[in-house]
């Protein structure tokens, strides 16, 4: 302790001891506890003048190792340096005060070393589910007492196992039993010198680590692959000290892909494709170890259907081959389907069958053309496409035959197999005999089998076959017909398919199939009202292809009767039944309407207008008319012949408006006339109407 701060300290005790014993004999003050090395002052302060002398135990103290100084008369000062263990006592202050009267005063000085923590860490790790044993390291005199504290709340101190998990052994060290993540924390160890309030304190850290746990919720998923289609794995990983988070992916690292969250834990997929497929790894590592999770993805792709050929034309006969491959995820299975039939080709062997899927057809015949589909079939879904097959027709069974004076008619109970394409036409087969060459025929399939310009009381061999874009089928039996004689035309064929009704006209196809060997002359048409109208009757060319009937009754039902005529009669009527809907209602008034009603309200509005002017002014178109069909006595003068002028009220002549008349005279029965000018202005109420032969005046 240097000079200065003693002197401070020894002023100090003496006005806390000059305070303090105001009513004292005897007194000392000074610090009691000390320190080994230390410095201290004991202040003795008596309250009269005397003799005063110091003790230790009793036994007076040696001047040469204490320093005593007498400050006044009334007060003297101890002073200990380099305080050693030795220097702890009990310290009295005697006065032997000039009246003979003595009186003392007595401190205890303790002296302690420490208390020191020497080389106790204050850091400690252990393992999760470990003992682990945190010591501290107390050093001091005299005797030290340790306390160990957590969150300002002490621990307990037992020396049995089976008491608290966390306690203070008997060699002052802090016990963790099992130690637990919640251990970890800051702890305070206290040392304090028995019996006095002398301590200090040190805080120690203790840590538990825990190894790596890494879990993933899933173990697989399932996702399609697209643009669209996004995925995300979560590992859920935990440990002490926090683990790094490390992934193991079965593709290589794409960023524009691949992203993870902020620490790692979260992996995204976009836009996954089928080489994203594989086992994704998740580990979690600390300093203690590391721990692994594994997620399978597995990638499905949506099949798609590829075909070699999407059509075919093959001729019978011949072979057929088309390819048909499957991909997607998981691979899919390639199945054949007959759409005729709808039955599976599964035959790996055979004129039909299936290999590797392959579709080979032996020997096509008219049967195998149509639609084959080709199915990709996978736990993705499925998918397939269409394959049609085209040959030539079949051949035409079912078929009876009959002659007509000049013709021969096909009808065929069945139509023949189209070999996959509908069927255009039908080539129609004649010849006299075996050596004859086949006079063809070609007709379209909408229309009728016939065979026409045939001679009559003929025999000849017909037969028929079908053709379609791949070529003609097979020809069907050959028939032997002979042809009758010449005779009444066959009835007209009237297409009711195609009957039009539009407003009261009336249309209908109409074909004649057999004149009965001679030319037709004409049609005889004949129509009436079903109500008992009487027939109307009407001709038509034999070139005529249809029937119209314009200018019929609204709302009326008709029959209508066709027959062909030629040389030899005419044939039997054709027959049709027709009915004309009600009259159209009208929509009301056109534009034009509108406009006629228009111009008629104006019209009239200035003929009333003109009929006012000519009555009320003698004025006016109407008044111009009058004048020139009645001459100058016209009525409604008598007025002027007389020579009275009507006025308003105020004088005014009011002859206004008798344009076009410029100078209209009457004759008066007497000697004066009066000249009236259209076009002049009214007369004034100065202005008086003049009685002489002359014009009258005039304002210029």
């Amino acid at each position: 302790m240097d000079q200065s701060a003693f002197i401070l300290r020894t002023t100090a005790l003496l006005l806390l001891l000059v305070a303090r014993v105001t009513d004292a004999k005897v007194d000392i003050i000074g610090n009691q506890d000390v320190s080994v090395g230390d410095e201290t002052l004991l202040l003795c302060k008596v309250t009269g003048e005397g003799e005063i002398t110091w003790q230790k135990d009793r036994e007076d103290v040696d001047t040469d190792e204490l320093m005593v100084t007498k400050v006044d008369e009334t007060t003297s000062t101890l002073r200990v340096t380099k305080i050693k263990m030795s220097d702890a006592g009990k310290y009295t202050c005697l006065c032997e005060y000039d009246g003979g009267h003595k009186d003392e005063a007595t401190m205890a000085l303790y002296v302690s070393e420490g208390p020191s923590f020497g080389s106790t860490q204050t850091y400690h790790e252990f393992l999760q589910g470990q003992d682990g044993v945190v010591p501290c390291l107390v050093t001091g005199q005299p005797a030290v007492e340790v306390h160990w504290f957590r969150d300002q709340k002490e621990i307990p101190s037992h020396v049995i196992f089976k008491g608290p998990r966390v306690r203070r052994g008997s060699d002052n060290s802090l016990l963790i039993r099992e130690a637990t993540r919640n251990d970890t924390g800051s702890y305070t160890c206290q040392a304090k010198i028995t019996g006095r309030p002398v301590f200090k304190q040190l805080s120690i850290s203790v840590v538990i680590n825990a190894p790596p746990t890494v879990h993933m919720r899933e173990q697989e998923m399932t996702v399609m692959s697209g643009a669209h289609s996004n995925v995300s794995f979560a590992c859920l990983v935990d440990g002490s000290p926090q683990p790094n988070i490390t992934w193991t992916m079965p593709v290589t690292f794409d960023p524009s892909r691949h992203q993870f969250n902020s620490d790692r834990s979260e992996l995204t997929i976009r836009a996954v494709s089928r080489q994203d497929y594989g086992e994704y790894v998740c580990t979690g590592k600390n300093k203690v170890s590391e721990d692994s999770a594994t997620i399978r993805l597995n990638v499905h792709e949506h099949p798609e259907v590829y075909l070699s050929l999407k059509e075919q034309s093959v001729s019978t006969g011949q072979r057929m081959t088309v390819t048909c491959n499957g991909t997607g995820h998981p691979q899919p299975q390639i199945r054949w389907i007959n759409k005729q039939s709808g039955l599976t080709l599964d035959s790996s062997s055979g004129r039909v069958r299936v290999l590797d899927g392959v579709l080979m057809i032996d020997d096509v015949a008219p049967s195998d053309g149509g639609l084959y589909s080709c199915m990709a079939v996978s736990p993705s879904g499925n998918a397939s496409r269409d394959m049609r097959l085209k040959t030539q027709p079949g051949l035409p069974d079912a078929l009876t035959v009959s002659p007509g004076p000049t013709s021969v008619h096909f009808s065929l109970q069945t139509p023949p197999i189209s070999g996959g394409t509908p069927i255009t036409a039908f080539t129609l087969h004649a010849r006299l005999g075996p050596a004859d060459k086949w006079a063809e025929t070609v007709v379209p399939a909408s229309d009728p089998l016939v065979i026409t310009g045939l001679r009559p009381y003929t025999s000849y061999s017909v037969r028929l076959a079908a053709f379609n874009t791949v070529g003609v089928g097979p020809f069907s039996q050959t028939h032997a017909v002979q042809t009758q004689g010449i005779r009444e035309p066959d009835s007209p064929v009237l297409s009711l398919v195609d009957m039009t009704v539009d407003k009261n006209s009336f249309s209908l196809p109409l074909k004649q199939l057999d004149n009965g060997g001679s030319p037709l002359t004409h049609y005889n048409i004949r129509y009436k009202d079903k109500e008992g109208e009487e027939w109307r009757e009407k001709q038509l060319s034999p070139d005529a292809t249809s029937v119209s009937l314009p200018g019929l009754a609204f709302g009326t039902d008709y029959q209508l009767e066709v027959t062909a005529v030629n040389a030899n009669g005419s044939s039997s009527p054709a027959k049709a039944n027709f009915t004309v809907g009600p009259a159209p209602v009208r929509a009301g008034i056109t534009k034009g309407g509108v406009a006629a009603i228009v111009m008629v309200i104006f019209l009239l509005i200035l003929i009333a207008v003109d009929a006012a002017c000519c009555y009320r002014n003698r004025c006016g178109l109407l008044m111009f008319i009058a004048v020139k069909l009645f001459g100058q006595k016209m009525p409604g003068l008598k007025s002027l012949e007389d020579g009275e002028v009507p006025t308003n009220g105020n004088s005014e002549l009011t002859l206004k408006g008798l344009q076009p008349c410029s100078n209209i005279t009457q004759q008066q029965s007497k000697p004066q006339q009066t000249e009236i000018t259209c076009d002049k202005a009214p007369l004034t109420k100065h202005e008086k109407t003049p009685h002489k032969t002359g014009p009258p005046a005039t304002d210029a």
